[in-house]
């Protein structure tokens, strides 16, 4: 079900609520980094939850958080948990697990979501904040994705690629008027242009090394040609027509731990099977085919625990 959105009020155009559940994992804070303490709830379809699945397992801690993926359905009663997932609080439905953590809960259930175990409670439920908590973890292997000299640079990065591409993708399939779609795809294909010529001068986004603006735009980038091409309407160009933002895609896909967390099954059965506005039969396509796994031109680091 996609009727979680409104965009009656806003002339057609997609407007994303902002997370609500926001404090930090933190030495000397009211949740410390204690392993075996949080555990995360994540979908395999998501492009925010899979942030902080990358971060798992690329900062060593897949033994320190344990993780329940729902199903990739979002129907009626929103975020389904099969039977047995949920080790921790034994829910059937995301929302049950919020209820637990504010019984007077008003607004989305989304993913992914931080729990902490011992007080009964989210901790956090917005991907940018999780994946800086994984980056600084006690332990976590070398190196830092926002490390201190760059910090300023990512985050303007991040401001200028979020609206544009991150979110774009969604404002322009979930838009409800010509205008608020077109506005969309202008940005989005405006942005995705800039980062092509950028990327056609170094590595990665800020140089020869990843950083947490690579990760953040990779879990966009990773899923548009099988989704966001054609159920969002993106369709100017697909990722392979770019030349140099197809092979940046497929280098961060090579680092070893991260194609294990890029499910497309899943992805593609969420994006076609739940968004009943959009795509009415619900028929999730078999394509495309494409080799994320093909020879790259950039060097694959080798990175994490």
């Amino acid at each position: 079900m996609d009727e979680w959105y409104d965009t009656a009020s806003s002339g057609g155009r997609f407007v994303r609520q902002d997370s609500r559940f926001r404090s930090r994992v933190s030495q000397g804070g009211d949740y410390p980094p204690e392993p075996g303490r949080y555990h995360l709830y994540v979908s395999w379809a998501c492009p925010w939850a899979s942030r902080t699945m990358i971060y798992r397992a690329l900062k060593g801690l897949t033994d320190k958080i344990s993780v329940t993926v729902v199903d990739p359905l979002m129907l009626s009663h929103g975020w389904v948990i099969a039977s047995g997932a949920d080790p921790i609080n034994h829910a059937e439905f995301l929302w049950q697990v919020y209820a637990k953590a504010d019984p007077n809960y008003v607004g989305r259930v989304t993913v992914p979501v931080l729990w902490d175990r011992r007080r009964e409670t989210i901790v956090n439920n917005e991907s940018s904040e999780i994946i800086r908590m994984f980056d600084e973890w006690p332990g976590a292997p070398a190196p830092l994705f926002r490390p201190p000299e760059l910090a300023s640079d990512i985050d303007a990065l991040n401001a200028e690629i979020y609206p544009a591409v991150n979110n774009g993708v969604y404002r322009a399939g979930f838009a409800t008027s010509q205008t608020a779609y077109e506005e969309a795809f202008r940005d989005l294909f405006a942005m995705l242009d800039r980062l092509e010529r950028r990327l056609g001068e170094r590595s990665f986004l800020l140089g020869e090394q990843i950083t947490e603006a690579d990760w953040r735009l990779f879990t966009t980038l990773i899923r548009f040609d099988a989704v966001y091409y054609g159920h969002f309407k993106c369709n100017r160009d697909r990722l392979v027509d770019f030349p140099e933002l197809w092979d940046y895609t497929r280098t961060l896909y090579q680092v070893p731990g991260v194609a294990e967390t890029v499910h497309f099954d899943h992805i593609k059965t969420h994006y076609y099977g739940s968004h009943r506005t959009i795509n009415p039969t619900g028929i999730v396509p078999d394509g495309p085919r494409i080799d994320y796994t093909a020879p790259t031109r950039r060097a694959v680091p080798k990175l994490g625990g």
